[in-house]
């Protein structure tokens, strides 16, 4: 089987796993079958059931991985749209980030301390929060293993995207600017997807704390992680 047949059935695979995953989402409402997760368990679960390698399913798997660079530039859209309340709540925003990125590695750090994992597992963690490529590119500055990082990103987006709403509603946080803060700086882009779904403006702030925590979580990192462990 040639690659341009491989590269068509797995971009189908995972357009239809989201549609599996959009449709259950609509038919039973939960934080716990928003489409991300439920098209990864789909995927996963092929890929072990047929012994298909990550290799083959990536040759059709990099086209749609194209398209999160275009993704990201359109949420340029909603930051527009939404800029007087982005100048407005400039400072709470930055200041939310700065504290929930500053959790996010020194409570990694400290969970792995306490866990006495190897050091190049503690590298691969710390960047968790922040997205993938910059995570990546933070392992490896420090000797970490970049794969063994853009895993543990996948686990927090989603853990965060299936948390987030339980969180939310237990500490009874309605406002879009402080849900877009806390799914941003905690979970990424899948986050911010997330948070599109509330509303358009905790999409914008959402975006906007994903940014700058990539920024302060690269500046935090080596520092922290000299100082702690």
């Amino acid at each position: 089987m040639n690659n341009i047949v491989i590269g068509v059935i797995g971009i189908l695979g995972i357009v239809i796993a989201y549609l599996i995953g959009r449709w259950l989402n609509n038919k039973f409402p939960s934080p716990f079958t928003i489409p991300i997760l439920i098209a990864t368990v789909v995927l996963v679960s092929i890929l072990l059931l047929f012994g298909i390698t990550y290799e083959t399913f990536m040759i059709g798997g990099k086209w749609v991985n194209e398209l999160l660079g275009p993704s990201v530039v359109a949420l340029a859209y909603p930051l527009y749209l939404q800029r007087k309340l982005l100048k407005k709540y400039f400072l709470p925003i930055f200041s939310g980030v700065f504290i929930g990125a500053l959790i996010g590695v020194v409570s990694g750090l400290l969970l792995a301390k306490w866990m006495n994992v190897d050091e190049f597992i503690v590298y691969s963690l710390v960047p968790k929060s922040v997205t993938t490529p910059v995570a990546m590119n933070i392992a490896e500055s420090l000797g970490g293993v970049p794969p063994l990082a853009a895993v543990f990103v996948m686990i927090a987006g989603i853990g965060g995207a299936v948390l987030g709403p339980i969180v939310f509603r237990i500490f009874r946080i309605h406002k879009s600017v402080a849900k877009g803060v806390g799914l941003g700086s905690a979970s990424h882009a899948i986050g911010t997807s997330t948070a599109m779904e509330h509303s358009q403006q905790a999409g914008a702030v959402s975006t906007v704390a994903m940014v700058l925590s990539a920024i302060i979580v690269s500046i935090l990192t080596p520092i922290l992680v000299g100082g702690l462990y």
